[in-house]
């Protein structure tokens, strides 16, 4: 894997990263990571299509990469390892996280493991079959105080867990 704050390879990390899946999470939920990141002292890499703002930061790290369909995805799966936590609203790149051993959270606090990935997925896939035949649906409601404060309380016990296990 390569260090993106260094983008040389990098060694067996002491702590776990927290990858965010950048492009569609919310600007609260990214300024939450930002102040966790920085008093837990855990390394945070955006992943995005198009450019984003980070503070300045040695453990923030902001990746831009080509646009097109899966690329960010693509990216984080790629270079995510054991015991990091990823944040997304997409299910298929949840899913390749946890099968990758690692920990995935949505932006409204949503743990998705094993036990919880594959009738998310079958619920994501009916939908999307749903809507290519014409059946209008909701989207989803409207990022509110509360979906941030299940959020934190997801990341924080999550983080802990995850500190816990990570040796070093």
């Amino acid at each position: 894997m390569i260090d993106p704050q260094t983008n040389s390879p990098e060694q067996v990390r002491s702590s776990p990263t927290i990858w965010i899946d950048a492009d569609a999470c919310p600007n609260q939920i990214k300024e939450l990571i930002f102040t966790t990141s920085r008093k837990r002292q855990i390394p945070v890499v955006l992943v995005a299509n198009q450019t984003i703002r980070a503070p300045d930061s040695r453990i923030i790290t902001v990746l831009t990469v080509p646009d097109g369909a899966d690329k960010a995805d693509d990216y984080i799966v790629d270079q995510i390892q054991t015991n990091d936590l990823v944040i997304t609203g997409d299910i298929p790149l949840a899913a390749r996280a946890i099968e990758k051993d690692c920990t995935a959270i949505g932006v409204r606090g949503e743990l998705y493991d094993e036990s919880t990935i594959g009738s998310r997925l079958a619920t994501r896939n009916l939908m999307q079959h749903l809507r290519s035949g014409g059946m209008e649906t909701k989207g989803p409601r409207p990022f509110g105080p509360k979906d941030l404060q299940a959020f934190a309380n997801q990341l924080d016990r999550i983080l802990t867990k995850l500190c816990r296990a990570t040796p070093g």
